[in-house]
């Protein structure tokens, strides 16, 4: 399997699992929204909770240059670990969240 698709398949296969979670309170659900045409991947929080909108991104991927940009990573253990154990290699995983000086560290 090529590197790109088999790095399409895997982010998924993360989000998905992540988007079977039952938010703790609140009529809250969670979408995913995948642009393989784009390579940007996202889980989104959609809803209500104690009267206000809830709505905003929990997961945002993005694949570019061979390499895996987890631009936001709102989940409490973070999804790296998840990443690599699904057979993404560390060196190519970005945090791109993290200030500039750090996004090479990975895991």
């Amino acid at each position: 399997m090529d590197t790109p698709r088999s790095d399409r398949e895997i982010v998924k296969l993360v989000i998905r699992h992540y988007a079977q979670f039952q938010p703790s309170h609140g009529d809250i659900w969670l979408d995913t929204v995948f642009d393989e045409a784009q390579d940007r991947y996202a889980l989104m929080q959609v809803g209500w909770d104690r009267g206000r909108r809830v709505r905003g991104n929990l997961i945002y991927v993005t694949l570019q240059d061979n390499q895996v940009w987890i631009e936001y990573d709102g989940m409490e253990q973070g999804i790296t670990d998840d990443l690599i154990a699904a057979g993404i290699p560390s060196e190519r995983i970005v945090q791109a969240f993290l200030p500039e000086l750090k996004t090479a560290l990975t895991a």
